[in-house]
């Protein structure tokens, strides 16, 4: 048998191929490549170096403030908060650098521009200003209501945070505290603020706003942060209501701490009625009718121990209604005063002055058949206002109005009934802490964004809802659960 020859693994060779370029009108190939290599070359810098310069025109505008955060206008179009570094076209710019309670600085420039690699190297202009307060203690009082409001969103969270306002307010305004009415004025802003630290974040922002205002708005040094430490002890000494307020924010291992010191044991039994000097409860005198409601005389006197006010806290002789607004009392203000009448709702919700549930008729099953409820504050505030058009002279200098928390507490010490009906409206503006003192003028400045309702009302269960027992709203807001209770003061002896 003839043998099979075998078959080879190994390819074949191929020769390698080549091109050849051929010379195009005379021009041998080396010369025309190089020429359009060269060309594309020439093309690529001309769109890198020169065209962006042709393009846009113009220079990059590094602008810097004193104190940082002030928006940065070209031409009146807000481009960017300092420090930032903006573009501004090629021509005649107007620059304005503004900030909240800061005179604006308003510059006309001529933008110039640069030609050649204007993308690579821009041509910068740096701008550098120290904004002017136009009144540091308004201001900073400004940078305070903000951080007033935000009490009310609560505690923040990883996916909702707030702006650290108070803290803000001393950086940009702390230097001008060199002048003493400054900070005394500042210092009142940041103890009024205190009321108002009701989560873990606002403590932060607080403490940092006091070291910050010990340093002039600078960061502080090791020995500024001892004097403000110690300032913080004095203050918590000074107040008994803020270990239960301290008590109640810190956590873990901070908080066992805190509730187990004696400091906080003796604190606390200012409050619980266990201490001596517990106030009185007022005695009642005479009582006057005026606009269908039935007013008793209470004498003044220090409350009785709260765990809503400080110590010694006293009230003066006021005159308050037996009962809420009635409904006939509310219908004669209506009628000499249409703009509060229901069929005006739309121009009153447009004002902030309601809110749509203003007035409505609905009732409730449970619902007390007394007493006007569904109103404002603004509208309880008209109607007292309304109503002390009506004083005797007896009573001139006085004036009717709402009451304050202090004067319905005590007046409820000392047995006011009905109670329980619905929440009233108080006159002052609501504060978390109001157990934490602060200056008159440094509460009325500050303010608040809601005002207190006491008493508690027919949809609360039986045994919720104490005389001590405290919640607020918004003061446009028109509750089925909320009513009016006049009282009857001297003129300006009001928060």
């Amino acid at each position: 048998m003839p043998e099979k020859k075998s078959k080879s693994s190994t390819p074949p060779v191929l020769e390698d191929d080549s091109v050849k370029l051929r010379p195009i009108l005379g021009i041998k190939p080396r010369v025309y490549l190089a020429v359009i290599y060269g060309s594309i070359l020439l093309v690529l810098l001309f769109f890198v170096l020169l065209y962006p310069g042709i393009k846009n025109p113009g220079s990059v505008l590094v602008v810097k403030s004193e104190p940082w955060g002030a928006a940065v206008l070209v031409d009146g179009i807000y481009m960017d908060a300092s420090p930032s570094e903006i573009f501004t076209a090629r021509g005649r710019r107007q620059i304005e650098i503004s900030l909240p309670g800061f005179v604006t600085k308003t510059l006309d420039l001529d933008v110039r521009s640069r030609l050649f690699a204007s993308a690579i190297f821009p041509r910068k202009f740096e701008i550098r200003e120290t904004l002017t307060a136009l009144s540091p203690e308004n201001a900073f009082i400004d940078m305070a209501e903000e951080y007033s409001a935000w009490t009310f969103a609560g505690e923040p969270s990883a996916t909702f945070q707030i702006p650290q306002s108070l803290s803000e307010g001393i950086y940009r305004f702390g230097p001008y505290s060199s002048d003493q009415a400054v900070r005394v004025s500042m210092e009142e802003t940041i103890t009024a603020s205190a009321r108002f630290a009701l989560t873990r974040a606002a403590l932060r922002d607080l403490i940092r706003a006091k070291t910050l205002l010990d340093n002039q708005g600078l960061s502080p040094s090791p020995l500024g942060l001892l004097a403000s430490a110690q300032d913080i002890v004095h203050f918590l000494n000074d107040n008994p209501g803020a270990a239960v307020w301290l008590g109640a924010l810190l956590t873990g291992d901070a908080q066992s701490a805190l509730t187990s010191s004696p400091w906080y044991t003796e604190s606390s039994q200012v409050f619980s009625g266990t201490a001596a000097g517990t106030g009185n409860a007022g005695q009642w005198g005479g009582s006057i009718q005026l606009g269908q409601l039935n007013f008793r005389m209470i004498n003044g006197g220090n409350i009785p121990r709260s765990s809503n006010f400080p110590p010694n806290t006293s009230v003066a002789t006021f005159y308050v209604s037996e009962t809420v607004v009635s409904r006939e009392a509310w219908e004669r203000f209506l009628n000499e005063n249409p703009r509060w009448r229901k069929d005006n709702i739309e121009a009153l919700v447009r004002e902030g002055l309601v809110t749509e549930d203003y007035l409505d008729p609905t009732i409730f099953p449970g619902a007390p058949s007394q007493g006007v409820s569904a109103i404002s504050w603004y509208s309880a505030k008209a109607f007292c206002e309304w109503l002390s058009a009506t004083l005797p002279p007896n009573l001139s200098g006085w004036e009717v109005r709402l009451p304050t928390e202090a004067e319905w507490e005590f007046a409820a010490a000392a047995g006011l009934a009905n109670t329980g009906r619905f929440w009233e409206w108080c006159d002052d503006p609501y504060v978390p802490l109001s157990i934490l003192p602060a200056t008159a003028s440094a509460i009325e400045a500050l303010g608040s964004p809601e005002r207190p309702v006491r008493g508690g009302s027919w949809i609360n269960p039986p045994g919720s809802v104490s005389n001590e027992t405290r919640a607020s709203l918004p003061p446009a807001f028109s509750s089925h659960f909320v009513s009016a209770r006049p009282v009857i003061a001297p003129s300006g002896n009001s928060p």
